[in-house]
């Protein structure tokens, strides 16, 4: 790739509507009983929204938004474990920007600040040790959160942690993975998606190998898609042209950044750290089996749940909060009572709506109330 605009070009779009068009007509499915594709990335998500390519599909083709946010899957709980340490004397808790306003059940962490505590916003783990270094007398926390596109970098800062042996530094692990809920969306009776557009970032790290149960088992066809417009477009094709045919295989589009095996390195420094959760929880989809990280035994002098003795919250969602169908590809963000009401993106009361990468506020900043109405 050269410019991105290569990737935004307008009559190459429209040339890749005109196949996804008449590959749907050759489908053959109705407004009623559409063709649902599941884009899992929530990066997927906003460029779809961001290029309203949701707007330009045929009635018969239909977008499902899936649980690839980490913001967007943190359930209550945690959030409130992470407050409860926030709260600790001498404590500074650093974490991203979007995980400060996720709500948990006594509020955000950004409440948390206005209330008293050293709540930090940071770019990445790096910039916690470097705080950890600068204040020696304070026990600064990493709240680490992402999917396997993110556990490396935390990983290799807890190696950096040992090596300097940094005493005052420690994470609480929300790192999660994408294959067992995966598994565990397409286990669920009534899941009804028919196809993938398969998650860019996570797949640079793990491959495209992993997804293979998808299409064997489950007989889905997953394409592993770049996130510029024509990425999701070509992708898009690649799933309806596989439906079409009867098939299903695991196809890559974004090869130029994907390879089959993933980074080697990446894994070797998750396996070097991490070991698999019995299971984790995911906010609006409850607990799934092996789908979460902890670290190691031989790591555990970082393990900020040891270190502050955390007694795990487990809170339940607000009755009309619908995150879960949302995630799950049951409903689309307005069909939630409480969407653009109750929840917005200056009060949000669902995950939903306060990443950017989240449907709800995509679908919110793209679509507007007045229009989902």
């Amino acid at each position: 790739m050269q410019f991105v605009k290569e990737f935004r070009n307008p009559h190459l779009a429209e040339a890749l509507l005109a196949q996804i068009n008449l590959v749907a007509e050759r489908i053959g499915r109705t407004r009623k009983r559409p063709v649902t594709v599941m884009e899992v990335c929530g990066g997927h998500t906003h460029t779809i929204f961001r290029y309203g390519l949701d707007r330009r599909l045929p009635a018969n083709i239909e977008f499902a938004h899936g649980p690839g946010c980490p913001v967007c899957v943190l359930p209550k709980g945690r959030i409130e474990d992470a407050i409860a340490i926030a709260h600790k004397p001498g404590v500074i808790l650093t974490t991203f920007g979007d995980a400060m306003r996720v709500p948990g059940g006594s509020g955000s962490l950004l409440q948390a600040r206005a209330a008293g505590a050293d709540v930090r916003m940071v770019y990445s783990p790096l910039d916690a040790l470097a705080l950890a270094r600068a204040n020696p007398e304070r026990q600064v926390v990493f709240f680490a959160l992402g999917f396997e596109t993110t556990a490396p970098s935390t990983a290799l800062t807890v190696l950096r942690a040992g090596a300097e042996n940094i005493s005052n530094f420690s994470i609480l692990c929300q790192h999660i993975t994408i294959i067992p809920t995966l598994r565990a969306l397409l286990e669920q009776p009534d899941f009804a998606v028919d196809g993938f557009i398969g998650p860019g970032h996570v797949s640079m790290v793990i491959g495209t190998e992993p997804y293979a149960f998808i299409a064997q088992e489950f007989k889905r066809p997953l394409v592993v898609a770049g996130f510029e417009p024509l990425d999701i477009l070509q992708s898009l094709l690649m799933v309806l042209l596989q439906i079409e045919a009867g098939d299903a295989r695991v196809e890559n589009q974004y090869a130029r950044v994907v390879a089959a095996q993933g980074n080697r390195a990446a894994m070797a420094a998750i396996a070097r750290v991490y070991e698999v959760r019995e299971a984790c929880e995911w906010r609006g989809l409850g607990q799934i089996a092996g789908s979460g990280l902890q670290l190691r035994a031989e790591w555990s002098r970082f393990d900020a749940e040891k270190r502050f003795a955390v007694l795990p919250h487990h809170l339940a969602d607000q009755e009309q909060c619908r995150c879960g169908d949302v995630l799950t590809g049951r409903i689309k963000p307005p069909q939630c009572q409480a969407f653009g009401r109750a929840c917005s993106p200056d009060h949000p009361s669902g995950a939903l709506m306060v990443s950017s990468e989240g449907a709800c506020a995509a679908y919110y900043e793209y679509h507007g109330v007045g229009e989902a109405a």
